[in-house]
């Protein structure tokens, strides 16, 4: 029994024992399967990767070009299209390519490439895994493209058969070709293609060409720094030219220097004695450099669209066969040169430069380098950023902010004072050395005053005039009270883009050369053109075109660019002046009135144009006391005028903007009142909702008491008026109305006169007006009514015998001698009236007071001082032609009486203080050659 209870017990343990082991084996058991799993899964997944990916290579390699060995040695030149799409521009070809065999080329040259390009080329097949891995891993950190891994092989072979677009079609096909190619052809081989067909620099193919064009001498003579240059300019032909970017140059030399060390092509010693040389040192002289093409009419411009290349996101590169679709418009191109050749210059030194942008798109049009540019040889002054460009910048830097961001009007007002920068307490001077007091911001503009300006960029703030300026693409690092004259560099190019801002109703587009490039199958493109940017509100843009409306306006005393005016076309432009530091005046010798720079910067719907002009050599001075000055703006109107289209498209003033007449001077700025002096009031443009809704009260006084009394004694043709008045201190303003016409018969102290030429059957109203030289009274009035003579009573008997012939028509004329008592009837009471003719002004005397006494009640001018908020503003508006335009508002003086209505002075004293008046302002706005350009200081 008790061995059976053991047996038992043991077969219940050997139970339990069995169980654990089971449930152990199945914990383990789904690990163990999901690990299998997942490497079966990676396994198929390669497989079908690596099936996919073969057979997507052999899919791109199967449609790849075949090689063609005329293609792998000779460059494919680039073609390019002006502006309409349609005509070819001849510029970069290879003809003139110094070709140089595998056996010439020096082994420092050679290795210097190696280095640089493809240290493994002679250990590869065409793909250099190695470097591929590197730029995997790089291209999965940065993204697909990021960084490249060709060989020279597949250098050669993109350059002779591909686009260079990223593509895994492209890379397929590169690699595939590469490999192929190195099958057909020798190392040496495929190292002389690259060697030679490589683009340098615009149209310079191969090393040889370019050892002989920077240097002057063949391969053979090249030092290892020259060398090094050289092998690094591949990478960015145009941005690591010595010639343009010396700078840039020796960087990237200095860094095939290091690679060079690096793989051991060289020693450090040598590496750093190569480095410590200068690279212009070696270049070939300026005066002795070649020329690249025969024909430079287009040479400046196409350098540019090489520079811009170079700038684009992507990999474009000018010996793959690429088609550019340019901005250039060859007439235009064609009138810049002649102007750069033409006898507008005084001299054989001074120098030149403008380029020329569509308004509208941003496009540069034209471009006038130098006088007499050849290329690289020459300096471009169009491009250059080494002169401060004046008082062009006030519109951008100092109003234009104002107007966009303080809501001022183009009649806000400041003062032209005695002032000092804040800063440093230096005395701010006008070009006059006058001060011209309370003006408008339009006439500070347009006459181009300093003090104005800098008061004006105070208040705006460097903050919010920085950031106008990088809207409109000209970047500033620091602002200061100087830079509102014109102490900051630019170039023609980006004036000319910033001004075609104001004239686009405030839309930046970045100047630029190129529109599109198809590549080499002939339909892949790429737009490239910079997309259109909002940089201002349209009311700032029109606001500050109309100002510099008045700037080139040759009725506007005072405006500063008179010299570009041209007959019917609607225009607007800035001039500016840059001059010399005291320290520089006194190192070279000169006088005030000599200038470093002079500019212009104009435009209309069509083209804006911005022009340099100066001396090379800083010590030589423009004479601002004499034409000189007006170099600048001749060649603008000289290219303008050729170019602009009698139909050209006026400015057009947006919604946005509303026109008021302003009281000159008001602090809050109010609307012109009736009392406001003409050579007082402009008419000025707002920012809709930023109107002034109250009219000034300065000027508006009391009436003088009105004459009294007023009376008049007829006899015959002549009335005699008489009229009392308590203060000796007045004249008399005698008016008269009859036929609905009024006119002014006399203005004197004494209070009667005598009115002769009365005539039968009309009605005269007398009116009598006190008058100062400041202030009018009501005016007293009279009416005399003269009767007809009763002639018509004689007539009718012989007319009866002539109208009794035809018998049936006598009760027809029977109606008319009915009506007959009734005509006779005023000559029944004519009689009455007549027989005491002195008596009857004084029966009337009592009648005539009251209305001499109602008149003003019931004629509008009389009341205008009190409804003056909104009507005397809107008559003058409609009345005043300086009201209805804005480009005649500055002409006040011409109003005549608009808006007083009967308060009026007579015409002849009205007369004679408006010309006074005027005369004053002319005499102000003659101060110190108003049609000299200011002479600014730039600190």
């Amino acid at each position: 029994m008790s061995d059976k209870q053991i047996s038992r017990e043991e077969r219940r343990k050997a139970i339990e024992r069995q169980k654990k082991t089971t449930n152990k084996k199945k914990k383990k058991s789904p690990a163990v399967t999901w690990i299998k799993r997942i490497l079966l899964a990676l396994v198929a997944i390669g497989i079908a990767g690596f099936v996919f990916g073969a057979s997507l290579f052999a899919f791109y390699a199967s449609s790849a070009p075949e090689i063609d060995e005329e293609l792998l040695r000779d460059p494919i030149s680039p073609t390019f299209y002006a502006a309409d799409g349609e005509t070819e521009i001849p510029y970069i070809t290879s003809e003139n390519r110094e070709y140089v065999n595998y056996e010439d080329i020096p082994k420092t040259m050679e290795d210097a490439i190696l280095a640089t390009e493809d240290n493994r080329f002679y250990e590869h097949s065409g793909i250099d895994v190695i470097r591929l891995g590197g730029a995997v891993i790089a291209n999965i950190t940065g993204g697909f493209g990021s960084q490249g891994a060709s060989t020279i092989t597949q250098q050669v072979i993109k350059n002779s058969f591909l686009t260079n677009d990223k593509t895994l079609k492209r890379k397929a096909q590169e690699a595939y070709l590469a490999y192929k190619l190195e099958q057909e052809y020798e190392k040496e081989e495929i190292f002389e293609m690259y060697f030679n067909k490589i683009l340098m620099s615009g149209n310079i193919y191969g090393f040889g060409t370019a050892s002989e064009y920077f240097y002057g001498k063949p391969l053979g003579e090249l030092t290892l720094a020259e060398s090094a240059l050289l092998a690094g300019m591949p990478q960015s032909p145009n941005g690591y030219n010595p010639f343009k970017n010396p700078e840039r140059a020796e960087e990237r030399r200095n860094v095939v220097l290091s690679l060079m060390d690096q793989h051991e092509k060289i020693s450090t010693e040598e590496k750093e004695q190569a480095q410590a040389l200068p690279v212009i040192d070696s270049l070939v002289p300026e005066g002795e450099r070649q020329q690249q093409t025969p024909n430079a009419e287009y040479t400046a411009f196409m350098e540019m669209v090489e520079d811009e290349l170079d700038t684009l996101e992507g990999d474009y590169s000018l010996d793959e066969g690429l088609t550019i679709y340019t901005t250039l418009e060859p007439y235009v191109q064609t009138k810049v040169n002649e102007a750069m050749a033409s006898d507008l210059f005084f001299d054989d030194n001074v120098e030149s430069a403008m380029t020329v942008v569509d308004t509208k798109t941003g496009g540069i049009s034209a471009v006038g380098a130098a006088r007499e540019y050849s290329g690289d040889v020459r300096h471009n002054y169009a491009t250059a950023t080494d002169r401060s460009v004046g008082s062009t910048i006030k519109p951008l830097l100092d109003y234009g902010p104002a107007i966009e961001y303080l809501d001022w009007s183009t009649g806000q007002t400041v003062v032209d004072e005695p002032y000092s920068y804040e800063d440093n307490d230096q005395e701010i001077r006008n070009v006059d050395g006058d001060f011209l007091g309370t003006m408008t911001i339009r006439e500070a503009l347009y006459r181009s005053r300093n003090i104005p300006a800098v008061k004006t960029l105070q208040e705006v703030g460097t903050e919010d005039a920085g950031e106008f300026m990088s809207n409109i693409g000209l970047d500033m690092e620091n602002i200061y009270e100087s830079t509102a004259l014109g102490s900051a560099n630019f170039s023609t190019v980006q004036m000319a883009g910033a001004y075609a801002a104001f004239g686009n109703q405030g839309e930046f587009n970045k100047p630029h050369t190129i529109k599109k490039i198809v590549f080499r199958d002939g339909s892949t493109e790429q737009i490239v053109a910079p997309e259109p940017e909002q940089a201002m509100k349209d009311s700032t843009a029109y606001m500050v075109t109309d100002i510099l409306r008045d700037v080139v306006d040759l009725n506007v005393p005072g405006s500063t660019g008179k010299e570009v005016a041209i007959n019917g076309l609607d225009m607007a432009g800035k001039t500016g002046t840059t001059n010399y530091s005291l320290e520089d005046l006194e190192k070279y010798g000169l006088d005030s009135s000599s200038a470093l720079d002079v500019w212009f910067a104009g435009y209309t719907t069509d083209y804006s144009i911005s022009v340099w002009s100066g001396y090379p050599d800083r010590s030589t001075p423009i004479d601002t006391d004499s034409n000189e000055r007006l170099l600048a703006q001749r060649l603008f109107k000289n290219v303008m005028s050729e170019i602009s289209s009698p139909e050209t498209a006026r400015f057009q003033q947006p919604e946005s903007v509303t026109e008021q007449v302003v009281e000159v001077g008001s602090d809050p700025l109010k609307l012109a009142s009736a009392f406001t002096p003409y050579n007082m009031r402009s008419s000025e443009l707002f920012a809709r909702g930023t109107e002034p809704n109250s009219v000034s009260q300065r000027y508006v006084v009391e009436d003088l008491d009105t004459p009294s009394g007023l009376r008049a004694n007829v006899q015959g043709s002549s009335a005699q008026l008489s009229w009392n008045y308590g203060d000796d201190d007045v004249s008399f303003e005698v008016s008269v109305e009859v036929d609905g016409s009024s006119s002014v018969l006399t203005t004197s102290s004494s209070q009667s006169y005598t009115f002769n030429g009365l005539e039968e059957g009309k009605n005269y109203t007398f009116r009598v007006v006190a008058v100062n030289s400041t202030q009018r009274s009501d005016p007293a009035s009279t009416i005399v009514e003269v009767a007809a003579a009763p002639e018509e009573p004689e007539e009718e008997p012989a007319e009866e015998p002539v109208e009794e012939e035809p018998a049936e028509e006598e009760p027809v004329e029977e109606e008319p001698v009915e009506e007959e008592p009734v005509e006779e009837e005023p000559a029944e009471e004519e009689p009455a009236e007549e027989e005491p003719a002195e008596e009857e002004p004084a029966e009337e005397e009592p009648a005539e007071e009251e209305p001499a006494a109602d008149e003003p009640v019931v004629e509008e001018p009389a009341e205008d001082p009190i409804d003056v908020p909104e009507d005397p503003t809107e008559e003058e508006e409609n009345e005043t032609p300086s009201v209805n335009s804005s480009e005649n508002r500055n002409s006040n003086g011409n109003n005549g009486n608009n808006g007083n209505n009967g308060n009026s002075n007579s015409a002849e004293e009205n007369e004679n203080e408006s010309s006074n008046e005027n005369d004053n302002g002319s005499n102000d706005s003659q101060d110190g050659d108003a049609d000299n350009e200011e002479n600014e200081e730039n600190n």
